[in-house]
């Protein structure tokens, strides 16, 4: 089952008949980015195999959600850690790691990115389900 947040980014995208269309949609996601804290500016948050420069930065709220807070050097790169925040960002754990990116496929993601951004978006997947592990196991091992 497709999670309701990527089916609407998968309608967004759909609208968009080319791919220069799909990338100024990309683009202008990523310039709607919250602003990233400096202090998450760090060589820990930096996300491993991505050519361009990732921070991604995780926290556990009052309520058990993850928040997410990412920034890129590239703006392509930027808008698609935008499209990962709207799907992943204040979801549980759990809800995180039952939700696979769907939407990558349904768009054309997988086809259309050049294998650099393509092995870098899966990098940033990979983190954020990393950090979705590692609440996960803190809040069945609180005690």
């Amino acid at each position: 089952m497709i999670h309701p947040q990527q089916q609407k980014i998968i309608d967004e995208f759909s609208k968009l008949s080319s791919w220069d269309e799909k990338y100024k949609k990309i683009i202008d996601l990523g310039k709607k980015l919250s602003a990233f804290p400096e202090e998450y500016r760090t060589e820990q948050n930096k996300v491993k195999g991505c050519q361009s420069q990732v921070w991604l930065h995780a926290s556990l709220t009052q309520d058990g959600k993850v928040e997410l807070f990412a920034d890129s050097d590239a703006l392509i790169v930027k808008g698609l850690v935008a499209l990962l925040l709207q799907i992943y960002s204040l979801q549980t754990p759990q809800e995180i790691l039952s939700n696979p990116p769907e939407f990558l496929r349904a768009i054309g993601f997988d086809q259309n990115l050049s294998p650099s951004r393509s092995n870098g978006l899966h990098s940033m997947i990979k983190q954020i389900k990393h950090y979705a592990m590692a609440f996960d196991y803190l809040q069945k091992n609180k005690k």
